[in-house]
């Protein structure tokens, strides 16, 4: 059998160029490669499904008894009122944004290499918000009264107090929510409409009908179709500068010393894009692995999100050296010691050291172009990204608040197990609902995908004509 012939599963991973170029699948050949997870489930997935699952029950267990008992079984304490619950609030919301930036500022730039990704990074950010989402509710210590945060039309006139930085995280929050998931949504409707027309079961060819919303893929409906996807895609592009940008005025609207600075904005939406780029490698090279998406997911796709990485690294690096520079330059000395002494020498001096090796150092490895489309290089150092990021912010919050103007007011921090158990469980959270999206939505975006290829092939014929 020769090598066009061959079923896309079976064909050699190309490492060059996107493989789409050379390969000779049919649209009907990729569309069931691509809808393949759906129909049936690995012994691997079902492993990984059991872990996130018990990470799940303990974020339940965690929450529950936190409920019950009171923000008092956390680590926190006075001055340290903000810790883990705003760290990892913080940590996912910013996990959440490369799927818009993916999704959204591509597409508006034509990147048509962004339709082998963007389905997973969507995806991303519906379930990192749907985690994010949480911690502001626990951090009220009473979240049994969370709708007093909302402008509702209370009987005795009781509003929220709009001064606050609650509201407005709510109101940022819930606006990038509903945007990413219609947009997410409104991408699937073709794919849907796909699974629909290949189930297998009555079941399954009604549910994913349903969703299909009675796509049939006329020429009508994909004009439709496009207006709504660009407009949703420029809706949603504002977003992602908004929305950290809100999340980052939380910290600078107060006086405290490593807080109260103007550079918060620009530099919270570029860590959140860097945090959010690494997840995506920590999600795409799985999937690329375990489902044989070499050919649609190459090392090209590899390479550009490489690039974006290590430059979203670059201008995080910048945001650290202007930091401390503006902290010594102010001559203020309560934000000359938080940056200049507390940080690098005080009692969290080991995380602060870390984290900037992590952050700064690990993307330094994506210079080399070699490296850049090495999986595993890829994927541990995006672990580490990670795990920078969210230091990044603990340092960002606790170090702030453990050694503020008086010395009499001073008091480290420690977690406890529960802290520990709901940041587990929210990682198991995560991982339970991408698992189950993997598990019954297409992950990749099979129109997208099927009209590169048919451009490719279109450009082929034409190209050999001109070379003649």
């Amino acid at each position: 059998m020769s090598a066009a012939a061959r079923p896309l599963s079976e064909q050699p991973a190309r490492t060059d160029r996107l493989a789409l170029m050379h390969g000779r699948p049919s649209a009907g050949e990729l569309t069931d490669h691509l809808l393949a997870p759906l129909w049936r489930s690995s012994p691997l997935w079902w492993l990984l499904f059991a872990l996130s699952s018990a990470g799940t029950l303990l974020l339940i267990a965690t929450v529950t008894y936190t409920v019950a008992r009171g923000i008092g079984v956390w680590g926190n304490n006075i001055p340290v009122a903000w810790a883990y619950a705003i760290t990892n609030f913080v940590w996912w919301i910013g996990i959440g944004h490369a799927g818009t930036f993916i999704s959204a500022f591509l597409i508006l730039l034509n990147q048509r290499w962004r339709g082998s990704i963007n389905r997973v990074a969507e995806a991303m950010t519906i379930f990192a918000l749907v985690n994010a989402a949480i911690f502001p509710v626990l951090h009220l210590g009473r979240p049994w009264f969370f709708y007093w945060l909302i402008p509702y039309p209370a009987t005795m006139n009781v509003w929220p107090n709009f001064k606050s930085a609650l509201p407005w995280d709510v109101a940022a929050v819930t606006t990038y929510f509903t945007v990413s998931l219609l947009f997410w949504f409104l991408g699937l409707v073709p794919d849907l409409a796909s699974a629909r027309d290949r189930a297998t079961t009555r079941a399954r060819k009604i549910v994913y009908g349903i969703f299909a919303m009675g796509w049939r893929g006329s020429g009508f409906q994909w004009q439709r179709y496009r207006v709504a996807y660009v407009l949703l895609a420029g809706l949603a592009t504002p977003l992602v500068i908004s929305v950290h940008s809100v999340v980052s005025l939380d910290f600078s609207i107060a006086q405290l010393p490593g807080w109260h600075s103007t550079i918060f904005p620009p530099y919270f939406v570029v860590g959140a894009i860097y945090s959010g780029l690494a997840m995506v490698f920590v999600l795409v090279l799985p999937l690329r692995r375990a489902f044989k998406l070499h050919d649609i997911i190459t090392d090209a796709h590899l390479d550009a999100l490489a690039k974006l990485t290590l430059a979203m690294a670059l201008m995080l690096t910048y945001s650290y050296v202007i930091e401390t520079f503006m902290a010594w330059y102010s001559a203020n000395p309560a934000e000359q010691y938080t940056y200049l002494i507390a940080r690098p020498t005080g009692p969290y001096a080991v995380v602060y050291w870390i984290m900037t090796a992590l952050n700064v150092g690990t993307p330094q490895l994506f210079w080399v172009p070699r490296l850049r489309t090495n999986p595993v290089v890829l994927f541990v150092a995006s672990v580490g990204i990670l795990a920078g990021m969210w230091m990044e912010r603990f340092v960002i919050i606790v170090t702030s608040l453990n050694r503020d103007f008086l010395t009499s007011s001073w008091h480290t921090y420690a977690p406890t197990w529960v802290d520990w158990g709901i940041l587990a469980g929210s990682i198991g959270l995560f991982g339970f609902l991408f698992l189950l999206f993997v598990r019954f939505v297409p992950s990749v975006a099979i129109s997208e995908v099927k009209a590169l290829s048919i451009q490719l092939s279109a450009a082929r014929p034409a190209r050999a004509t001109s070379d003649a």
